[in-house]
């Protein structure tokens, strides 16, 4: 009997509910009054050295755009501008290459993200569920590529690349590296923990393995799905030497921000205000995706590695 997707979802709805509901054991936490009222100020004395440490070089960057170039390297060191000159910013965002390579970076990282996503997963159910011919051999040797430096095979990667024809294409920068040891690991240690009466149910009322997958593994899934799906924009939006090496055209409309920025670089003279300011605008996508999704990054990695 062939069922529809929102019959399996009706069926098993109970499983997965009782799967991804389950409240973990409650752990008796430690008031703040057994601590005392020294405790309790030097945990917070320590947060707030933890939270200064980490948000001193963004506050830094930003305030160092409105510098001019000679107070961004001045000696004695001073966190603000004698004057402040937002000529910097205002020049960025008034760069129609700017505007294009941050819109063309962008959308090409939700892209990679999408892709990565797509064949990790299903990649790592495959390995989780499914039982076939040489599975062990073939998850060691898919663990084993975790261990290459990506300089090692960088040079055979433009070879390949070059003589298909991908060189100054969108293609050249998604779809290799989409593929990653790490994510597949991570994402099949996930499905490792969904029980397995969730799927025999299913197979039970006659589903198959491909709408097991995507009605009942990817619906559960989200949390790891963002871990994942971030750490691949992250990897795209902060790639230099790939795009260097395959987007080669003067002025090509794929230049990634991280090549615009580049362009203020040389060996006589660096734009430090000008680098600054760009680098601040580049990371504004990057952190207001982590301040969206960060309750689902914690979720992630805390259901990921339990068993």
């Amino acid at each position: 009997m062939t069922l529809t997707g929102q019959a399996l979802t009706d069926d098993l709805a109970p499983e997965i509910a009782a799967a991804v509901d389950t409240p973990a054991p409650r752990k008796r936490r430690r008031s703040a009054r057994s601590t005392g009222p020294f405790g309790t100020v030097m945990r917070y004395l320590f947060s707030a050295l933890i939270v200064l440490a980490a948000l001193f070089p963004l506050a830094w960057m930003a305030i160092s755009g409105f510098k001019a170039r000679n107070e961004v390297v001045s000696s004695p060191f001073q966190f603000f501008p004698d004057v402040w000159q937002p000529q910097n910013y205002v020049e960025i965002l008034q760069d129609p290459a700017f505007v294009r390579s941050m819109a063309v970076t962008f959308g090409g990282a939700l892209l990679f993200a999408a892709l990565s996503l797509t064949v990790n997963s299903m990649a790592a159910y495959v390995f989780a569920r499914l039982e076939f011919s040489f599975k062990r051999l073939l998850w060691v040797l898919v663990l084993l590529t975790m261990f290459i430096p990506g300089m090692a095979i960088l040079l055979t990667s433009y070879i390949v690349v070059t003589r298909m024809g991908m060189l100054n294409t969108l293609a050249v920068l998604v779809i290799p590296g989409a593929t990653a040891a790490v994510h597949i690991f991570f994402i099949r240690q996930f499905y490792l923990g969904i029980p397995t009466s969730i799927e025999e149910a299913a197979l039970i009322d006659g589903a198959g393995r491909w709408r097991i997958f995507t009605d009942v593994f990817l619906p559960m899934s989200k949390p790891v799905f963002v871990v994942v799906g971030i750490t691949s924009f992250l990897a795209f939006w902060n790639a230099y030497v790939w795009p260097i090496m395959t987007i080669t055209e003067p002025n090509s409309p794929l230049t990634q921000i991280q090549q615009y920025l580049a362009t203020f670089r040389s060996e006589r003279r660096v734009e430090y205000g000008m680098l600054l300011a760009g680098s601040t605008l580049a990371a504004l996508p990057v952190i207001t995706l982590f301040l969206i999704f960060q309750r689902y990054i914690i979720s992630g990695i805390r259901i990921s590695g339990i068993k």
